[in-house]
């Protein structure tokens, strides 16, 4: 018998393991048309590769898949393949800590080797299925998979970008990871042509090429905290300093990490670092949060403040 015949056969052994809790050696070999001679065999080379195949001798014994110390391959067919690549483009934007990325990782193995006949019924289910979730900015799965194996491989990626200004040019960015706010999805890479960090909104990416340019990974700032910088003071006119007395997880509660960072500070006060194009709304949106506020900076801010302070009073019909 070939060696490819055996590695057919060990296969279908494991998927008829995996289809039920208890086999006998005569059910197994009768399935696979061989002697329990030959099934003890394969059981024994499943064993090697990690598989925790559980033998019980005598009346009612026989063989069992079992939990190992490791995880070995997993054997799919077309369902279950199927189910799970959904599964993970859902999770990709779930809730749950860490299982966005996690997710993403496991997505792009899965999709790697996946037929493409799996993967058009993948696109055809996501493609029809809504979820009920925070409104955000919708990404398309393909992009996800295409950047998360630059991440993973770390080769270089071209692609179009549509910048605040308008303008849509080409970029060469090295990927290092993906962040998700929840609502939107950023990538820090390091932009080629710029020498620098950046940081890129996926909705406006388009085009998207991974190359096979090879990067060797280089010093990189914490991608979360670069992110919600990028995102949280870099694109405003204006960026306020402002300190409040409140602990700073209940000011997070009410300020999104892609609108505001929030720093520890001492004696039951944290500052929240806000930006914005305009200083009226920075301040209103500062006095609604319902803590008592210190502004720090800029000056301008606290003259807002008073603008705001003798609107409402006017509002109110307190005379100053």
């Amino acid at each position: 018998m070939t060696v490819e015949a055996t590695t057919q056969r060990v296969l279908r052994l494991l998927a008829l393991l995996q289809r039920r809790p208890s086999w006998t050696a005569a059910e197994l070999a009768a399935e696979l048309g061989v002697t329990d001679r030959s099934v003890r065999r394969d059981v024994e080379r499943l064993r090697a590769l990690g598989y925790p195949v559980h033998a019980t001798a005598g009346v009612g014994g026989g063989y069992q898949l079992g939990a190992g110390t490791r995880l070995p391959p997993l054997l799919l067919d077309d369902e279950e393949a199927t189910a799970t690549a959904v599964s993970l483009r859902l999770a990709a934007g779930g809730t749950v800590a860490g299982a966005g990325e996690a997710a993403l990782r496991a997505l792009a193995k899965l999709d790697q080797v996946m037929p493409p006949r799996l993967r058009a019924e993948v696109r055809a289910v996501h493609g029809a299925t809504e979820t009920l979730v925070d409104p955000g900015v919708e990404i398309d799965g393909e992009l996800l998979v295409t950047l998360a194996r630059a991440c993973r491989d770390a080769v270089r990626v071209r692609f179009r970008y549509a910048g605040r200004d308008g303008g849509d040019r080409e970029r060469t960015a090295e990927p290092v990871r993906m962040v998700t706010t929840g609502r939107r999805w950023y990538l820090m890479a390091w932009d080629v042509d710029r020498e620098d960090w950046r940081t890129f909104r996926l909705d406006r990416m388009r085009e998207v090429v991974a190359t096979t340019w090879r990067f060797r990974a280089r010093e990189h700032p914490d991608p979360v905290a670069h992110v919600q910088r990028s995102v949280t003071e870099a694109p405003y006119r204006y960026l306020a300093r402002v300190r409040l007395h409140a602990r700073p997880d209940q000011v997070r509660e009410l300020v999104p990490p892609q609108v505001g960072r929030v720093e520890d500070d001492r004696d039951g006060w944290c500052v929240l670092v806000v930006g914005g194009d305009n200083l009226d709304w920075l301040a209103a949106r500062v006095a609604g949060l319902g803590f008592e506020a210190e502004m720090l900076e800029p000056p301008e801010l606290r003259e807002a403040t008073a603008r705001l302070a003798r609107r409402l009073a006017a509002m109110a019909g307190i005379s100053g």
